[in-house]
């Protein structure tokens, strides 16, 4: 059997039918490990502490997969998590929202940038993420009847893309029109410091040597009160532009109190003076970096606060041992100016891969398919309107 092959649920795991829960079986398969594995997998079983620390064991782990992002989003009542071990070791992990609509009988399974396989310092398992996908199938689409819609956090073409393709070979590809498709920069964040600021594009290196000429300050940290200082820039920003978002900068406050130490957000805030001009809120978790909220304060709109800060995260996440920055997704059409900020440095255009979906029910699947699809229309038309709307230089960064 190919390491690829998705294993025959029944030979690879059994469930106890009330309980939905795996126990303990062996792997006919033994040519990857050598020997008989004993493959596990446990359904809305570990603490929240467990799931914290095994978050750090992946390098695709990420804000998203947190139980502070999913709780304060969605409510923990509204959460299931899953694991698989192997030998007792565990190989994969996802948390999942459940939406089941009252008196309907339908509802859906979300995962959002999962399920995570990659072990740090490991190779792709492509077994491991083969029972997974299956673990998912069997918990979430048999089980509990759902429509499972998986939006995985890998790049279209990447190895890991092929794997998990492979692995959820039964599941189908949501349709989705080319403007609707994930897009971000992401930054390589191999090369020596000297090679990236020289990478840097002409004119954003121009701002950025600017902005360190002036005498600019960045002040970092994870508490409540550089939250608070962002959220106010953010504010200031908002009433100057008049945008609308469907960001809520108070439910990741709510976020950034409800998540370990280790885990939270990192505020940088930069300083003219004693005024503060500019701030930005990145994550780290795993092998990436991510930029969450970006602001600019009125007094801060000739500093070019944005430059120093984007440099000094670049430094940061190199210190810390991160291999890529992921700049937070770009709208080349809706959002212009954030695009051409962020391409400034550099990064590769990436797309990410379009959801995948399992179901057992072709009558309920059509009608939840037809909601998520008006929703993203939805969604397109509000952002094309605002796009019309506002003049040109309220939709820079």
């Amino acid at each position: 059997m190919s390491a690829l092959n998705r294993p025959v649920i029944d030979e690879a795991l059994s469930y106890d039918g009330s309980s939905g829960l795996a126990v303990d079986c062996a792997s006919r398969d033994s040519r990857l490990t050598g020997a008989a594995s004993q493959w596990q997998v446990d359904v809305d079983r570990c603490t929240l502490a467990e799931w914290a620390d095994m978050l750090d064991l992946f390098a695709d782990a990420s804000i998203y997969q947190t139980h502070a992002y999913g709780a304060v989003r969605w409510g923990e009542e509204n959460l299931s998590r899953i694991v698989l071990r192997r030998d007792g070791d565990v190989v994969a992990m996802a948390q999942l929202r459940i939406l089941r609509p009252a008196r309907l009988p339908f509802g859906i399974a979300y995962l959002r940038w999962g399920p995570l396989f990659r072990r740090n310092g490991a190779s792709l398992d492509g077994e491991a993420v083969s029972r997974m996908g299956a673990a998912l199938e069997q918990e979430y689409v048999v089980r509990r009847k759902l429509l499972l819609q998986v939006v995985p956090n890998t790049a279209s073409g990447s190895a890991e893309a092929v794997v998990l393709q492979s692995a959820l070979k039964g599941f189908v590809t949501e349709s989705m029109a080319s403007e609707e498709t994930e897009r971000t920069f992401i930054l390589d964040l191999a090369p020596p410091l000297d090679e990236l600021r020289r990478n840097l594009d002409a004119k954003w290196r121009n701002k950025l040597t600017g902005s360190e000429k002036r005498g600019l300050k960045i002040v970092a940290g994870t508490g409540c009160n550089e939250y608070g200082i962002f959220r106010a820039i953010y504010e200031q920003m908002r009433k100057r532009k008049k945008f609308e978002t469907t960001v809520d900068v108070d439910e990741f406050g709510r976020i950034q109190q409800a998540l370990p130490e280790r885990q939270r957000l990192l505020v940088m805030i930069c300083y003219e003076g004693n005024a503060p001009v500019a701030a930005l809120v990145v994550s780290a978790m795993g092998d990436s970096g991510i930029y969450l909220l970006g602001a600019t304060a009125d007094a801060g709109l000739n500093a070019k606060g944005a430059y120093l800060l984007q440099w000094t995260v670049i430094r940061w996440l190199k210190e810390k041992g991160c291999s890529w920055y992921d700049l937070g997704g770009i709208d080349p059409k809706g959002n212009p100016g954030v695009y051409s900020f962020k391409k400034g440095l550099s990064g590769a255009d990436v797309t990410y891969m379009s959801p995948l979906i399992a179901f057992k029910s072709s009558f309920s699947s059509t009608l939840i398919r037809a909601g998520l699809a008006m929703r993203r229309r939805t969604r397109e038309y509000k952002r094309l309107l605002l796009s019309v709307r506002l003049p040109r230089s309220q939709r820079t960064h």
